[in-house]
């Protein structure tokens, strides 16, 4: 490669260093007039740039800096805008899963509130029940137990018409009270030791 690029550059070469201001047809007045130009046409070329780039720099240079300082502040405020709206997306997302704790943490602190509302509810309805039950039952005890008296008093009562009856018509006469009191002190006292 550098072979080739050498041997395309060597012609040229031969070329540029053969020429001389004769051989080209230039004398030594007009080579210099080539080489330094006629001032007016100079000066008025150089007006004629100036013109051209302040025209340039006034009417197409500003315009486009400024619509590119706006665009540029544009796009900077979409930035800071999406920032901010990211970092507020940011903030609520962070309080709503905070939320979202806070309730599932009241759920369940309401939950176990319940259920030990309804562990001590059902304790004090099977407290309550079983002394209804122990007091039926002691109402139920105390009911045969007077019944039970009852029935001897009333048993006792017969008996001692009954044994009334008979003394009268073994003894064939009218039994006193005392003798009642002491018949009916005997019969009970045999009873007993039945």
């Amino acid at each position: 490669m550098k072979k080739r690029k050498l041997v395309f550059f060597l012609p040229l070469l031969a070329l540029l260093t053969s020429c001389d201001a004769e051989s080209l047809g230039l004398t030594d007045k007009a080579f210099m007039d080539k080489l330094f130009p006629n001032w007016v046409s100079f000066v008025t070329q150089l007006a004629a740039l100036i013109v051209l780039i302040t025209v340039v720099v006034i009417f197409a240079y500003k315009p486009v800096k400024k619509i590119l300082k706006k665009r540029q502040d544009h796009i900077e405020s979409n930035i800071k805008e999406a920032e901010q709206s990211k970092a507020i997306w940011k903030e609520n997302e962070l309080k709503s899963k905070e939320t979202v704790l806070a309730s599932e943490r009241t759920a369940a602190d309401i939950v176990a509130d319940a259920k030990l509302v309804a562990q001590k509810e059902r304790e004090q309805i099977l407290a309550n029940t079983q002394e209804e039950v122990k007091k039926m039952k002691q109402d139920a005890e105390n009911d045969i137990a007077r019944m039970e008296t009852e029935a001897q008093e009333e048993i006792k009562k017969e008996i001692v018409s009954v044994a009334l009856d008979a003394s009268k018509e073994l003894l064939g006469r009218e039994v006193s009270s005392k003798d009642n009191d002491r018949l009916l002190n005997e019969f009970i006292e045999e009873i007993k030791n039945k």
